[in-house]
């Protein structure tokens, strides 16, 4: 008999779930950061969905947010033409980066010092988190909007995807363009996997993989709905993806081959992304709740107990595990 998947529904959200990110794994464990249209991302233990806090202070939707790798500090963009910069521990905010238009993502460079932004008014800006008060670096090339900025190959490119129908590579220490690739669609989100340098790029219904370095094609996988946003497993055995009809999809990554699909949430998911173990995937919808979902179904695993048939009383056989309550923020 099969087992049943039984996701951990997040809630304490009021807007569309729109971008989510995990921390490294930490001594306390690792984190979860989520942003939300109703402009108050929350930071959450990341093997339980349980609520640690949320950052108040931004005056309008938060369209990207991320933590870097040991979860000190916090990073959120959003439309009252901000960046910000957080203390992930005390939930102070540090910095608040001004910018000329709505602000769609933040990434921190592998040592913290410098945040990566981009969004409406085209440029993608590097600021020096230790001299906030600089000017930041600019580059422009985009003509239009930008979605996600990330950093790659060690700090020394930036991947950066557009509503221009773009992605573009970009070298830090010269500032110019390496390579462009052009779609037919609106690029809808963008995973960067450094453990292999694999770029995860998602456009209409097709997940595409590509080699982050020179942006070479390495596979595509149709799926049967518009995806808005895939991830690769730290294993590189299978990815994870979903979209507008509401399911989250699971993937062979060698065979391209459909392994499972789950309808959890309400309305179309707007991320997903595989925890930095592997254990779990947290995925994000219009329906406002963030899902944490089990790679290895049945498996014990933060609140997922496994409960074999044999311990079961017969009036609960057909149940494999027990699912757990659904936590409130």
């Amino acid at each position: 008999m099969a087992m049943r998947q039984t996701p951990l529904t997040c809630s304490g959200h009021t807007r569309p779930v729109v971008d989510l990110a995990f921390s490294g794994i930490t001594p306390y464990g690792y984190f979860l950061i989520s942003a939300c249209k109703d402009g108050k991302p929350m930071l959450r233990q990341g093997d339980t969905g349980d609520w640690i806090g949320t950052f108040l202070g931004h005056k309008g939707a938060v369209w990207g947010a991320t933590l870097n790798t040991d979860a000190t500090k916090a990073a959120t963009a959003a439309a009252d033409f901000t960046a910000k910069v957080w203390d992930a521990v005390s939930g102070d905010e540090v910095l608040s980066l001004a910018h000329k238009h709505i602000v769609k993502t933040v990434s921190f460079t592998q040592d913290s010092n410098c945040l990566l932004t981009g969004g409406n008014d085209k440029l993608l800006r590097i600021y020096d988190l230790s001299n906030p008060e600089a000017a930041p670096q600019e580059i422009a090339g985009h003509t239009s909007a930008i979605k996600k900025a990330l950093w790659c190959n060690n700090d020394k490119q930036i991947l950066s995807a557009a509503d221009d129908k773009t992605i573009r590579l970009w070298n830090r220490s010269s500032m110019e363009e390496v390579k462009t690739l052009t779609f037919d669609t609106s690029v809808s989100s963008m995973e960067y996997v450094a453990d292999g340098e694999i770029v995860v790029i998602t456009y209409g219904k097709t997940i595409a993989f590509y080699n982050a370095l020179s942006l070479e094609l390495i596979k595509t996988v149709e799926a049967p709905a518009p995806i808005n946003s895939a991830s690769l497993h730290p294993d590189k055995d299978f990815f994870v993806a979903g979209g507008e009809d509401f399911k989250l999809y699971k993937f062979d990554y060698s065979t391209k081959e459909e392994l499972e699909s789950y309808k959890g949430h309400f309305g179309p998911v707007h991320c997903v992304r595989f925890s930095p173990d592997g254990e779990l995937y947290a995925s994000g919808s219009e329906d406002g709740t963030l899902r944490l979902w089990q790679t290895a179904v049945g498996k014990t695993y933060g609140l997922w107990k496994c409960v074999l048939p044999e311990d079961l009383g017969a009036e609960n056989s057909e149940q494999l595990y027990t699912p757990t309550p659904e936590i409130k923020a």
